[in-house]
C-alpha cells in the first residue's frame, strides 16, 4: 500500500518551505520517525521525520526547491513488517479538527475517498516533530559520515563550505556553526575540484559572445546602428526562499493593509554624559513614550476595528542578515535596565545569526525599532507590520549646527522617524509619543 506524505505546516501558518537536504533517496527504506528531509522555513531550519516505515517511492524535489504547504513532499510504499504509527495517534502537531475519520466506511467511490484522504494527511504526518524551542534543541544527524544540525548544513551550503572537510570541534565529532564560519574565513574547506569543473561547463555557450565580435561598420565602411547594451537581460532570475520569501509577503501585506504615516525629528544628545549605549537609551526612550501615549504600543484588528493597548512593552528589533530581515522580540523591555537591555540585544542577535532563535521569539512584539542608521541614512519611511501600530526608525548620527540663545553651537543629534497606522491613532497621539521620546533622549543619563 502506498502513502503520499503532504508537507505539513511547519509553524504558525507558513505557506511553504524550501528543501535544504534529503536524508534519503528514491528506493531507500526508512523507518518511522527517522529524519526524512531538512527544510528551511521563514523562521528556522528543521528536520521533518518520516510518518511511516517503508520504501521511498518518490521525492517531490531537490535541494533549493520550494514546496507549498499541503502538497506532496514524498510517497512511500508502507512495509507492514516494520513499526507504524497507530491510527489516530497524536503526533504533537495539530492543524485543526479532523473530519475524515468516518469516511473510509463509504468505500464505494474509491477515487473520491482517496482524494479526500490525501489533504487530511497534512495534519497527521509530522511524526514526533515539535515546534518552538524543541526545534532548536534538535540533535545533530550523521549524514555522509558528518554530524551536524540542519542549520549548520544550510549555512555551510550558503557559504560554499564542503562540510565533509570541516574540522569538527563539537561533542562526539559534531560540526558546529563556529566550525563552518571558521572554515569559510580561512578557506580550509572549499568544495573539491568536481564542482569547480561543473562551474566551468557553461563555457561552450560561445554563440552568445559572437554578436560582440561583429563589426560596427557596414560593408561600405560606414557606421551602422547596433543593439543597445541593455536590450537583452543578462542576469539570472533567482527564486526567493525562506526568510526573504516571507519578507516579501509581509511587506506587501503591510502596504495593502496599513495607512502608513511618518513623522520625523531630531533627538539632541548634547547633554549626554560620557559614552552611553545608544540602542539601550533609545529603547528606554521608547518605553517612556509608550507610557506617555499607550495608543502606539498597541495592536489594531482591522477586521473587527478593535484596538488593544498593552501594559507591557515587547520590542521587535529589526536585524539585518544575508538571509533577509528578522524581527525578534525583546520581551518585557520596560522592566530591563541598560545592562539587561544590552544582554538581551546581544542574545537575540546571536540567535538570529546562527539561526537558533525559537520561532516563538519572532512574533508577538507590541512595537518595533529599526536602527538603519548604523549603515547610512538620516530619515526613512520604516514600515509598520500589522497588527502593530507603530515603528521607530533611528538614522545616522551627525554633528549639526544648532541655534541657541545668543549664538550657535555644534550638537550631536540623532534623526528619528516614527511611522504609525493612522487608522488606529491620531496625528496628535503620534506627535506626543515622538515628543516624549525626544525629551527622554535629551536627558543627560
Amino acid at each position: 500500500m502506498s502513502k503520499k506524505f503532504l508537507l505539513p505546516d511547519l509553524g504558525e501558518g507558513l505557506p511553504d518551505a524550501t528543501i535544504v537536504e534529503w536524508y534519503v533517496k528514491e528506493g531507500d527504506v526508512i523507518r518511522l520517525d527517522e529524519n526524512l528531509v531538512s527544510m528551511e522555513t521563514a523562521k528556522a531550519v528543521v528536520d521533518v521525520p518520516s510518518p511511516v516505515s517503508g520504501k521511498v517511492l518518490k521525492l517531490a524535489g531537490g535541494a533549493g526547491d520550494v514546496i507549498v504547504t499541503g502538497t506532496m513532499l514524498a510517497e512511500f510504499e508502507i512495509d507492514p513488517s516494520l513499526p507504524q504509527r497507530a491510527e489516530g495517534q497524536d503526533t504533537g502537531h495539530h492543524h485543526g479538527p479532523s473530519h475524515a475519520a468516518p469516511e473510509p466506511a463509504a468505500a464505494a467511490p474509491a477515487p473520491a475517498a482517496a482524494a479526500k484522504a490525501e489533504p487530511e494527511d497534512a495534519g497527521t504526518v509530522v511524526g514526533a516533530m515539535q515546534v518552538g524551542n524543541a526545534v532548536v534543541a534538535e540533535a545533530a544527524v550523521a549524514v555522509g559520515g558528518v554530524k551536524a544540525v540542519p542549520a549548520v548544513r544550510a549555512t555551510a551550503r550558503k557559504l560554499g563550505v564542503d562540510i565533509a572537510r570541516v574540522r569538527a570541534s563539537g561533542p562526539d565529532g559534531t560540526v558546529t556553526m563556529d566550525d563552518v564560519k571558521r572554515a569559510a574565513a580561512d578557506g580550509s574547506a572549499k568544495p573539491g575540484a568536481a564542482p569547480a569543473a561543473r562551474a566551468a561547463a557553461p563555457a561552450p555557450a560561445a554563440p552568445a559572445a559572437a554578436p560582440a565580435q561583429r563589426s560596427t561598420l557596414s560593408q561600405t565602411g560606414k557606421p551602422m546602428r547596433t543593439q543597445p547594451p541593455g536590450a537583452a537581460a543578462s542576469g539570472q532570475p533567482e527564486q526567493l526562499k525562506g526568510v526573504r520569501r516571507n519578507m516579501a509577503r509581509v511587506m506587501a501585506d503591510a502596504r495593502d493593509r496599513v495607512v502608513q504615516t511618518t513623522l520625523v525629528d531630531d533627538a539632541d544628545l548634547h547633554q549626554w554624559l560620557g559614552k552611553q549605549d545608544i540602542t539601550a537609551r533609545t529603547i528606554r526612550a521608547i518605553v517612556t513614550a509608550c507610557r506617555a501615549e499607550p495608543a502606539l504600543n498597541a495592536w489594531f484588528d482591522d477586521e473587527n476595528l478593535t484596538l488593544t493597548k498593552h501594559p507591557h512593552v515587547d520590542l521587535g528589533l529589526a536585524v539585518d542578515t544575508p538571509d533577509g530581515l528578522f524581527v525578534p522580540a525583546l520581551r518585557n523591555a520596560h522592566l530591563l535596565d541598560n545592562r539587561g537591555l544590552r544582554e538581551g540585544i546581544n542574545r537575540l542577535r546571536t540567535q538570529v545569526e546562527d539561526r537558533s532563535i525559537p520561532a516563538s521569539e519572532l512574533s508577538g512584539y507590541t512595537i518595533s525599532l529599526s536602527n538603519f542608521g548604523v549603515f547610512a541614512g538620516r530619515y526613512g519611511t520604516v514600515v509598520v507590520v500589522p497588527p502593530c501600530v507603530a515603528i521607530v526608525g533611528v538614522g545616522k548620527l551627525s554633528h549639526d549646527v544648532v541655534a541657541v540663545m545668543g549664538g550657535i553651537e555644534v550638537h550631536r543629534r540623532m534623526p528619528i522617524s516614527l511611522t504609525f497606522d493612522h487608522r488606529a491613532c491620531t496625528g496628535g497621539e503620534a506627535a506626543r509619543f515622538l515628543a516624549a521620546l525626544l525629551d527622554d533622549l535629551a536627558q543627560p543619563a
